[in-house]
């Protein structure tokens, strides 16, 4: 929805950033009744485009359930391919990790592409009357004060409200106007990323390879298509990225194995440098900080927008319970329950996911043999490997009502 120029807006939560993390927060609040306008720079049909983002995204089971409450998953359903089993291997090991989704008493999650999860948040968004998404807009200036927050637009448009939700990204100008500072590192890889189609099906198996230079992901798509997420060491890379069609398909098929039969690319290749990012705190007055404004992480177990999803749940649960109390959803007591929430998930994960980098990147000796014996206990201890397939599913913690596939 557009605003005339002049126009100056009221209401309770403004959200900075449009993409699926700004976009699946405003809807969860809108879905609940709570007033809310989203700022998002790049208008619906440039991010729409084929051309705008390659990447896809691996969405735990857990995370399903955030976007069916905030309506959007009917959206997107059809359009995202199940993982119904886990495959974890330590490069060319005897050994193995599988997880099977009959004994997890239901699929692990679902693979889309990042297009199409931006398109399902659109078309929910044109079903949200309480939902104002002004774009293409950009932030000039915020104020945040006691009272409330202001926010301008370089346009000229004015929107005031009680809080501001800071989803803009790793370079976020709202955590920067908050002085908070970062703590981050880079891995020394870049994930290459591409999608393929081959000649047998999938059957909806997700493979895991951890190799020396980096993890190797392959993830189903619909039909007979897989996304790869292929970390390898920076210093190789622009050699992968520049290879003929050919013979890059042949280094996929190498690190692939034989399962998926013939292959052919079937999207562009792509280059993301890996790193580590942690903001020192989630919040200040009357900001609150989500996604990868917040936090990155390393793709490993595709973790990092399932990450952004568990915020969601958690700060849309405490707004609107405190909205619907009359109270002032920015204020410091509301805001620092969200820190105590959101904090303690996001250190563990990240700390796992770094673990599991620097434990498998690389072909050390007795480091292999430990991965190999510690997976081949995992699979045959079946209540410890159910732990492990909660974990994959996104359902353990303290676990916001939306992730309960409770409504808000």
């Amino acid at each position: 929805m557009g605003a005339d120029a002049s126009q100056e807006l009221t209401t309770e939560v403004i959200i900075v950033g449009g993409g699926p993390a700004g976009l699946t927060m405003a809807c969860a609040l809108a879905t609940a009744g709570v007033p809310t306008v989203c700022i998002d720079r790049d208008p619906p049909e440039k991010q729409s485009a084929d051309t705008f983002d390659y990447r896809t995204t691996a969405i735990a089971y857990g995370a399903e359930r955030v976007l069916e409450g905030a309506g959007i998953w009917k959206h997107l359903e059809s359009r995202a391919a199940k993982i119904l089993d886990i495959r974890v291997v330590d490069g060319g090991s005897p050994f193995f990790l599988h997880y099977d989704h009959r004994d997890a008493g239901a699929h692990f999650g679902t693979v889309a592409e990042n297009r199409d999860i931006r398109l399902a948040c659109f078309n929910r968004v044109k079903e949200l009357p309480g939902l104002t998404h002004l774009t293409p807009a950009t932030v000039a200036s915020l104020t945040r004060g006691r009272s409330g927050v202001t926010v301008n637009l370089t346009d000229g448009r004015v929107v005031k409200g009680r809080l501001i939700i800071g989803a803009d990204g790793r370079k976020s100008p709202c955590r920067e106007d908050a002085g908070i500072k970062l703590i981050s590192w880079r891995y020394g890889q870049t994930a290459i990323i591409c999608n393929i189609a081959h000649s047998r099906p999938h059957h909806g198996l997700a493979v895991e390879r951890f190799l020396p230079s980096g993890p190797f992901a392959l993830l189903p798509l619909t039909g007979d298509r897989t996304s790869i997420v292929w970390s390898e060491r920076e210093d190789r890379v622009a050699a992968y990225m520049t290879l003929p069609e050919d013979e890059f398909v042949a280094e996929i098929r190498r690190r692939a194995g034989g399962h998926l039969g013939d292959i052919r690319l079937d999207s562009p290749r792509d280059a993301w440098p890996l790193s580590v990012l942690l903001a020192e705190r989630f919040v200040d007055e009357r900001l609150a900080l989500i996604g990868e404004a917040a936090h990155a992480i390393h793709p490993v177990a595709g973790q990092g927008l399932n990450l952004s999803f568990r915020d969601i749940a958690a700060l849309a649960e405490v707004i609107v319970d405190t909205w619907r109390l009359g109270l002032d959803i920015g204020s410091p007591e509301v805001l620092a329950r969200y820190q105590r929430w959101r904090r303690f998930d996001t250190l563990t994960l990240l700390a796992v996911c770094d673990s599991l980098v620097r434990l498998f990147s690389n072909d050390i000796p007795p480091l292999r043999l430990a991965r190999d014996l510690g997976m081949a206990a995992i699979n045959r201890v079946p209540p410890l490997k159910k732990v492990f397939m909660r974990h994959a599913m996104g359902l353990v913690g303290d676990l916001p009502r939306m992730i309960k596939g409770e409504a808000l």
